[in-house]
Formats: structure tokens, sequence, C-alpha cells
């Protein structure tokens, strides 16, 4: 899957069959779906895992608790929009 048509996948009712867990978190949240997607996210070993758990805090505004979250994922917080870190982790992961 392109990140073009996992962006268009947005538009579905589901998400796509999708073979890896932090796709669908990352789907989720950006259909306003916060809260699956975290539930998904912090259920997950590694450093991808931390580092969405990292952006959906700083999402959230909880910026202490995705600071912590960004250190583990060994990444800083960004500075940029959280629409970009989005696009980003979507690109990392396809």
């Amino acid at each position: 899957m392109s990140f073009q048509e996992f962006v268009e996948s947005l538009d579905l009712q589901d998400p796509p069959p999708l073979s890896n867990p932090l796709l669908v978190a990352l789907w989720h949240d950006a259909k306003g779906d916060w809260s699956r997607a975290h539930t998904i996210a912090q259920d997950i070993d590694g450093s991808m895992a931390c580092w969405i758990h990292a952006y959906l805090h700083r999402k959230e505004g909880d910026r202490s608790n995705a600071h912590y979250w960004y250190d583990r994922a060994g990444k800083n917080m960004p500075t940029d929009s959280l629409e970009q870190e989005w696009s980003n982790l979507v690109r990392a992961l396809i």
C-alpha cells in the first residue's frame, strides 16, 4: 500500500486490511479515534510504537508524557506540525 492509498482509505468506514497494527492505530487517529489509536500503540513494544505513543500524547497536549515516550523512541520532540509528524509516521511504516 502506498502513502496515497493509505490516505484515501480514510474515506472508508473501517480500516483496510493492514498487516501492521501500528498503521491501524494511525488510521484510527486520523479518523478522530484517539483512544483506539492509543490503546493499540500502548500494547506494542518497540521504538516505532513508542514514537506513535509519543505523537499521540503530543496531540493530546500531554507534553510531559510525550517527552517520556519520545525518549523511549530515541527521538526528540519534533517542532513540525502534528499533521507532518503523522505523515512521517505513516511513511516510516509503509
